[in-house]
Formats: C-alpha cells, structure tokens, sequence
C-alpha cells in the first residue's frame, strides 16, 4: 500500500486576486465532478509550473540590484544584502491598500507541489511568511497576459508539441471533450492564439480524413510523440496560415457570406467583437464575409432580425432552426403559464 503524504497551508490573499485565480481556473477548465471550480487542482498546477521562473525571476533581480549597490563603496556587502531583500520584497508585492479585503485559501498539496513548498519553507523564506511568499508568486503570474499565463499553467505539453512541430513528427492525443477511448492522430503544423487573446489552438492536417483541423491546446492531454515524420504541405501551411490568422477555433474552409443588416444591426457588428468575422465589403445594407460556416452562423445568432444571413443558403438554413428550436420550446412554457405558477406557489406570502 502506498501512502501519499499531503500538506495543507492557509494561504492569505487580496479577494479580487483570489477572484482572478478562480477565473483562470474556470476558463481552463480545471473542474471537479461537480462541475464547481477546483481552485486547489489549478493552484497545484501554477505552483508546480511556476516556481522555478518565479524564482530565477526573482535571483536575477536580486543580482542585478546588489551589482548596482556594490557601486557604492560605503556599503557593507550584509547592508546591501538587507537592502536588496527589502527592495525584492516590495517590488515582487502587490501594492496593498487599507481597505483591501482578504480572503484565505486553503493549500493541499503533495508530490512536486509539496515538495516546492518545503523547499520554499527550508530556504526562500527572507522577511516573508509563506503566505506571503506564494501570493507573491500568484501575484507575478497575474501580471502577465492570458495567453502567456495558459502557456505558464500548460507548460509541459506546449514543450511537447513546439518540439513536435519544429521535427515534423506525427503525434497521438486524447482531449478533455471527446470520450475517453478517442485518440486523435494529426501532423502538427502552428500553434496559433485566438483572435480574442484567450486561447492557443494547434492547427493541423488529420491525413486519414484528409482535412485541416483545430485542437484547443488546454483541452489535450495524453500526448505522444510518434516516431513517423511527415513532409510539411505547402498548400495546407499556406490554408492553415490564413486560420491562424482568421479564426484559430475552426481549421474549417472559408465559405463566402452575405449578410442583411439593420440600422440597428451595423451598431451591433461594431460593439459585439468576440469571434467578429473580417467584413470583405459593404454594399448598402448587405455585408459580405469569406469566413468559416459555424462561427459566422453561431456570431449572428446573437442578432436576431437585425443580421439575418442571406447566403449561403445552408447557413441561413441552421441559423433559421436554431431560432425555429427557440421559439417551440418558449411557446411550450408560455409567459402567462410562468406568471399563474409563480402566483400559485407564493399566493400565501401576500
């Protein structure tokens, strides 16, 4: 029987950077059964990925600060060490505020994780506490943007496939959203960032289905490097280029689009930018596109009347049912039903 030794620690941090830690963690995906957040899974993840940046980070600042003190020749190397660790210590930390509330998460931790945070109890702990020491870490995590914190979260298997891509290897995966028994195997071509700076994407040719596809990197998992190498297809690196530059979500090909707009529905196009397709051209009330079918059609479901797809045919089709499917299901439970439910059960409350 094997015993697997787990440690907690009370960590102390500002409320909105637990709320921002908690963000990420729902954004990538790391959940519990349940489906409520698992903060503590993510913070494992951070910490393990982490921690070595954070502390050559925080080494070569502390080099470079004593290298300037050492320029004043009144100063003992012991002051300039105890200077260097005051100015460390303020620069690594948020700027905290009086009126800032804080909130405590609890730490469970074991393997490398637990292992991290001994060596940090053993040796890192100068004029800080370990709480204190880790929010600062979470803190540096949190100052770089969101693509470069999912790299930080997803290290490993970016490494992987950035060796992959670079030796034309064909690789084998699973993702967190097909069964379990599914095993993709795909020539890794880019990785490529969402237009919306939210996620990485690997894009990629299936040879056995014979088309371009798209992976979201954070949603694989179970990857591996094959000893089989391909010949990079300069037609598909060209078709897959424009993905990347398009819409890294759908390695799908671009269908030609017009679009009937509103008065009404023009102000939208240019308020509502997440997954906004590239307008090729206006003419009157008609806008034009050269985009992938399924997020042109899922971008206009969001307006209604006011952006009704004129063609391609197929696509005003499904946008059509989706509408057709709402409208059935709000005629099926009608507003006057709700409103004599709501009465009937609070008629006692009055």
């Amino acid at each position: 029987m094997v015993i697997i030794m787990t440690e907690k620690y009370k960590i102390y941090l500002p409320e909105d950077m637990k709320t921002r830690l908690l963000n990420d963690a729902e954004l990538f995906e790391f959940l519990k059964p349940d489906g409520s957040v698992n903060l503590n899974a993510f913070l494992k993840e951070l910490i393990i990925n982490y921690f070595d940046t954070y502390r050559t980070r925080k080494e070569q600042l502390r080099t470079t600060i004593l290298s300037d003190l050492g320029e004043l020749p009144s100063l003992s190397k012991a002051d300039a060490d105890v200077i260097a660790n005051k100015i460390i210590n303020s620069y690594m930390s948020e700027a905290q505020g009086a009126e800032r509330k804080t909130a405590v998460v609890t730490l469970t931790v074991s393997g490398k994780a637990l292992a991290i945070v001994r060596t940090v109890e053993s040796n890192l702990l100068t004029d800080v506490s370990l709480s204190q020491y880790f929010k600062e870490l979470f803190a540096s995590y949190l100052s770089v943007s969101r693509v470069a914190r999912e790299r930080i979260i997803f290290r490993e298997i970016f490494e992987e496939l950035e060796t992959a891509i670079k030796a034309h290897v064909v690789i084998t995966f699973s993702t967190s959203t097909s069964e379990s028994s599914v095993v993709f195997e795909v020539e890794p071509y880019m990785l490529a960032i969402s237009k919306e700076e939210q996620h990485h994407y690997l894009l990629c040719f299936d040879s056995a289905k014979q088309h371009t596809r798209s992976f979201r990197v954070s949603r694989m998992g179970q990857l591996f490097k094959t000893a089989r190498q391909f010949e990079p297809d300069t037609q598909i690196m060209q078709e897959l280029q424009d993905v990347a530059r398009k819409n890294p979500q759908s390695a799908a090909l671009n269908i030609d689009a017009k679009v009937r707009m509103t008065e009404r529905g023009k102000k939208m196009f240019n308020m509502i930018t997440k997954g906004r397709p590239e307008l090729i051209r206006k003419e009157g009330n008609f806008y034009y596109f050269s985009w992938p079918a399924q997020p042109l059609e899922e971008y206009f479901r969001r307006f209604g009347k006011d952006g009704i797809i004129v063609e391609p045919l197929k696509s005003h089709d499904m946008v059509q049912v989706f509408y057709e499917r709402g409208l059935a299901a709000y005629q099926k439970y009608p507003r006057r039903w709700h409103f004599e439910t709501f009465e009937a059960e609070n008629s006692d409350e009055t």
